[in-house]
């Protein structure tokens, strides 16, 4: 045991990632974990008895069922309590969970999210993990140093709450082209310039969207695109790899994930200046409009 002795927590979800934050904690704290549609055999909280006692409310889930969830919680939540996320994605109405709990939440509870190399695959195996904490509100920070304290995930605060979650969310997009390229064999050396040119974009853009110069290069940026860009657990390296063997990634029946719905929100929303970006750009013609990876990938290279 640590000083999270006696603390109540309650995880929403219990997928992959909720299932890692459960063996991380499990033993630890008071666990409560909560899944909307569980699976057989698991035994899911009930949020009205679960939520009142809950000292930190960890979301594993989407972004898009996130303010829903959150409207259903707050008359529940203590009011001291913290809300966390580690979803990486944007609802349906473009916006990240950083958005979300600023506008569901306002000034009445404390919140943050957890972003950076988190495989839930390793987590679950025993693996180390790592995350930026990017934060709103009083006593965020001691808070979940001290629940994740001499844990295998090793946690490092960020003042940058809304450039670090740009910096994940964007990352997936940019790990398709790396699953493309991956797919269409085209190298190591086409990887580190991939590498390069998604990094510098994402700093555009983060500082586009009130992000910090920079904030791209931490856990939630360059950590995370370095490790879903090439693990074999990675789904949006997977993605992209599919992408590039000419399946749909749009449509009823086409591709999903996190990358894929943001791009299909920013194309329909046009949430997000993307002037200047080829790598962006290639990305999301192959995705939305079924542009061809190889054609488009070696075009760019040639420029």
């Amino acid at each position: 045991m640590n000083d999270s002795t006696g603390t109540n927590v309650l995880v929403l979800g219990h997928g992959e990632m909720g299932r890692a934050v459960e063996g991380l904690l499990v033993g630890r704290v008071a666990l409560a974990i909560w899944d909307r549609y569980p699976q057989p055999g698991f035994r899911s909280a009930v949020l009205a008895d679960a939520a009142p006692r809950a000292d930190v409310v960890i979301f594993c889930l989407p972004t898009v069922p996130h303010a829903q969830v959150l409207q259903d919680l707050l008359p529940l939540l203590r009011p001291d309590g913290i809300c966390l996320s580690v979803a990486k994605g944007l609802d349906d109405d473009g916006r990240p969970v950083a958005q979300i709990f600023a506008d569901v939440l306002g000034d009445r509870f404390a919140y943050g999210v957890l972003h950076g190399p988190m495989i839930a695959e390793e987590i679950q195996s025993g693996g180390l993990a790592f995350a930026q904490l990017g934060h709103r509100g009083p006593g965020v920070v001691d808070r979940v140093a001290a629940l994740f304290a001499g844990t295998r995930l090793k946690v490092r605060p960020v003042a940058d709450l809304p450039g670090v979650n740009w910096a994940v969310i964007l990352k997936n997009v940019y790990t398709l082209a790396f699953g493309m390229a991956d797919e269409l064999g085209l190298g190591d050396n086409v990887r580190g310039w991939l590498a390069v040119m998604a990094l510098a974009e994402m700093d555009t853009l983060v500082r586009r969207l009130g992000g910090a110069p920079g904030t791209v290069q931490g856990l939630a940026g360059l950590g995370d695109l370095i490790t879903t860009a090439t693990s074999d657990h990675s789904h949006h390296r997977e993605l992209g790899r599919r992408l590039a063997r000419g399946e749909a990634g749009n449509g009823p029946a086409g591709l999903t994930g996190e990358a894929i719905h943001t791009l299909a929100v920013i194309g329909r929303n046009r949430a997000l200046d993307v002037t200047g970006l080829p790598l962006f750009g290639l990305v999301s013609r192959v995705v939305r409009h079924g542009a061809d990876a190889r054609s488009s990938l070696e075009e760019l290279l040639n420029r």
